[in-house]
């Protein structure tokens, strides 16, 4: 049986736009597209909506963290009968000579003359650091009747934002009217460390931490990925060991960060054993230089996909141009190649170093989670990082760490924005240049 032939295009009728089925094509047609463009608009608008959400819940609760509730103090050092040798508060045993002449006491007596008798309770335990610093900046201080605002307690300052108790919230109320409550910036939020005194704590340890580890994540996992990337994609033969090296590295990415703490922990904090003598561990533990190689190790085959996907997608016709004209094949990478793949090699840096920046596990796991009352001086020094820190903070008892962990949440989101500016910036002139 013969099979019906297809008439010829010139004997093809045309299709008629106007016709019932073509009307009712085109119509679901529009209306699919109509419903695509209101489900991609719904995705932006739930995203924008959780992220706003995050964003407020994280700014009405951090924002008093940032803030710090002060008593105006009125106390008499040498009415007390306290005294102490001026010549001693120019030495470095200046704290010691005031702890030993009962400084802490006097505030505490003082506290409870001005503000009732249960005024010690009304101030923080950090209150009498603060006259200590005032009496060394101001030696006659020793001699004359003068105020101090000194921090208040997490129980006054709870009871201010409303949540104490009703003889708390009357104290609260009758100290507001006398004048002696002050609400300022919590500067020592900034610039201390952590403390068991959630109002004496600060984030600039932690900080500094995180600063100094994502350096020796960035000059180790950089260089070292992007070559990677080049020798791979440029010099590399086709063979099966470059494809095993390929899948490793595909491999690698996908690997849970806390596997890359433990080879950490194994490698440069574990002991080794050759010819019968025991090595100490390879770096000191706890510290910024171990916790940056540990990141950097975790984020540079995210570097190194990213570096190849952008030198991949270099124009061919570039590296024939530059060897026309007589560049060397390295000459041709490095003057051509590399600055045109550095905007997509640069957006692989920065899904790297804020995957590291916001990581804890592995850092947990080589220890930097002591207790950390002075930033590091340096890499090798003692310090923890503001993830860790936050996690710290928030598995706290007392109520008055739950707002300084929330600020110390939009801290780390600070920096995080921060350095994404930054990478931004150096990937846009890179693009305007070429």
């Amino acid at each position: 049986m013969n099979k019906p032939v297809a008439p010829a295009a010139a004997e093809r009728q045309p299709t008629d736009w106007n016709s019932p089925a073509m009307q009712r094509r085109i119509r679901r047609r529009y209306a699919a597209e109509r419903r695509f463009r209101v489900l991609g608009a719904g995705a932006v608008i739930l995203s924008a909506a959780f992220l706003g959400f995050l964003l407020f819940t994280m700014v009405a609760q951090g924002w008093r963290g940032f803030t710090t509730t002060e008593l105006a103090l009125p106390i008499d050092l040498h009415a007390a009968g306290f005294h102490v040798e001026r010549a001693r508060l120019n030495t470095p045993a200046a704290d010691l000579a005031l702890a030993s002449a009962g400084l802490e006491d006097a505030v505490e007596n003082a506290a409870t003359s001005a503000f009732g008798p249960d005024g010690a309770t009304l101030i923080a335990p950090s209150a009498w650091t603060v006259l200590r610093a005032a009496v060394k900046r101001d030696p006659a201080i020793l001699e004359r009747r003068t105020v101090v605002r000194v921090p208040a307690s997490t129980a006054f300052d709870r009871a201010l934002a409303g949540e104490g108790t009703p003889a708390m919230k009357a104290t609260v109320a009758r100290l507001q009217r006398a004048g002696m409550v002050v609400r300022g910036f919590n500067w020592t939020f900034l610039s201390e460390s952590d403390s068991t005194d959630p109002v004496a704590v600060g984030i600039w340890g932690a900080l500094k931490g995180s600063l100094l580890t994502m350096a020796i994540t960035f000059l180790i996992a950089f260089p070292v990925g992007v070559l990677s990337a080049i020798y791979l994609e440029e010099y590399a033969p086709k063979n099966r060991w470059t494809d095993l090296i390929e899948v490793s590295i595909n491999n690698l990415a996908a690997v849970p960060s806390i596997i890359f703490g433990l080879l950490g922990l194994a490698v440069f904090l574990g002991t080794w054993e050759i010819g019968g003598r025991v090595f100490g561990p390879m770096l000191p533990r706890s510290a910024p230089l171990v916790g940056g190689v540990t990141l950097a190790l975790m984020i540079m085959p995210v570097i190194v996909i990213a570096s190849r996907n952008a030198i991949k997608g270099v124009p061919p016709s570039i590296r024939d141009a530059a060897l026309g004209i007589g560049a060397s094949p390295i000459q041709v990478v490095f003057h051509h190649v590399l600055p045109l793949a550095m905007p997509g090699i640069l957006t692989g840096t920065i899904i790297g170093m804020a995957r590291a920046l916001g990581e804890t596990a592995p850092l947990l796991l080589i220890g930097m989670r002591a207790f950390i009352v002075t930033p590091p001086d340096g890499v090798t020094d003692p310090a923890t990082v503001l993830p860790v820190q936050i996690f710290l903070w928030s598995d706290e008892v007392s109520r008055g760490f739950v707002e300084k962990t929330s600020a110390a949440i939009l801290v780390l989101l600070a920096v995080l924005l921060a350095m994404n500016g930054l990478a931004i910036y150096l990937r846009n002139k890179f693009e305007t240049r070429w």
